[in-house]
C-alpha cells in the first residue's frame, strides 16, 4: 500500500463516527452501530483483503477467510489474562485482541509490521473504542520494547520467519518472570526430529522456510531456553476453518492442496497440520 492510499484510508477512519456503539463477543466480533452509514460498508470493502475474523457491523457481515473463532476456542480453555499484562505478536487486525478483552487483562499490546492490519484495527476499534495498543513492528522488535508481558500469543508466526529459534529467543526476550507464551504453528507428522525446507513455496506460500516436526520444535525452544514445551492441541487445517470468501478476492486453502490428494499441498508436500503449545 503506498503512503497517499494509506494516509487516505486512516483519515476516512478517523471521520467516521463512532458515539454509542456496543461491543459484543461471540464467534464474531460483533458492534451495534447507531450511526451507520454506506461510508462504514465502502471503508470495509477498500480494506480487503480480510484475514482473521468474522466481524460483524450491524448487519454487515464481514466475513474472513479464517473463521478466527476455532483457534480462539482451542486456546480457550487455558486462558488465565485477568490483571496481566498481554502481547500478541503478529496480531493482524486484532481479532484475537478484541476477544482477549472479556479477560478482563490490565493491558494489551499487538505488533505487526502489515499497514493494512492496522487500518483493519483501527477501523474496528473506531467504533470499539478499546485501549489496545497497536504496534506498526514485528516480533524483531521485542527485545528493545518498552515493557515486558505476562502473556504472549504468537499465532501463526513461526513459519514464516528464516530463523525460528532467534524468533523464540525474541518472545523469550520479551517475558515477565513466571510468564507464558502460546504458539500456534505448522508441524510435519514425523515421529523423528526433522525438517521440511520447502524448495519455492509450500502450500503456494513462499516465505515458509521450516516446517519442524513436533521433536524438532521442542528441540528449538529448549535451545531457546524455555523451561517447559507443553502441548495443547494437534490439529489438520481444512476448508471448514480457513477458506475463500468474497471479502479476501484471491485463492484460500482449497486451491493451495493437490487436486486429487487432499492429504499433500499443491507442491506434494504433506497438507498443513498445526500444533499448539505453550512455553514457559
Amino acid at each position: 500500500m503506498n503512503n497517499r492510499a494509506y494516509d487516505e484510508l486512516l483519515s476516512r477512519i478517523l471521520k467516521l463516527n463512532g458515539d454509542n456503539c456496543k461491543l459484543i463477543l461471540d464467534d464474531s466480533v460483533r458492534l451495534e452501530i447507531p450511526n451507520f452509514s454506506s461510508e462504514i460498508k465502502d471503508i470495509a470493502i477498500a480494506l480487503k483483503p480480510w484475514r482473521k475474523g468474522p466481524f460483524n457491523l450491524n448487519e454487515l457481515f464481514i466475513d474472513s477467510e479464517w473463521k478466527s473463532f476455532i483457534k480462539f476456542n482451542i486456546l480457550k480453555p487455558y486462558l488465565n489474562l485477568e490483571g496481566k499484562s498481554v502481547a500478541d505478536v503478529g496480531c493482524n487486525n486484532g481479532y484475537y485482541m478484541f476477544k482477549m478483552l472479556e479477560y478482563k487483562p490490565k493491558s494489551i499490546t499487538g505488533f505487526d509490521p502489515s499497514e493494512l492490519a492496522f487500518l483493519q484495527f483501527s477501523f474496528i476499534n473506531q467504533f470499539a473504542k478499546s485501549d489496545i495498543k497497536f504496534e506498526i513492528a514485528g516480533v524483531e522488535s521485542l527485545p528493545s520494547y518498552k515493557m515486558k508481558f505476562d502473556t504472549i500469543f504468537c499465532l501463526g508466526v513461526l513459519y514464516h520467519r528464516s530463523d525460528p529459534i532467534k524468533c523464540l529467543k525474541e518472545l523469550k526476550s520479551a517475558m515477565n518472570p513466571g510468564g507464558e507464551v502460546f504458539i500456534d504453528t505448522m508441524y510435519i507428522d514425523r515421529d523423528d526430529e526433522m525438517v521440511l525446507s520447502p524448495n519455492t513455496s509450500y502450500s503456494k506460500i513462499p516465505n515458509i522456510s521450516f516446517i519442524p516436526s513436533i521433536k524438532a520444535l521442542q528441540n528449538w525452544t529448549q535451545r531457546a531456553k524455555f523451561k517447559s514445551f507443553e502441548i495443547l492441541v494437534t490439529k489438520d487445517t481444512d476448508i471448514f476453518e480457513q477458506r475463500k470468501t468474497q471479502w479476501i478476492d484471491g485463492q484460500s486453502l482449497g486451491d493451495f492442496l493437490d487436486p486429487n490428494d487432499s492429504s499433500k499441498t499443491i507442491e506434494g508436500y504433506p497438507a498443513p497440520k498445526r500444533i499448539y503449545i505453550r512455553l514457559t
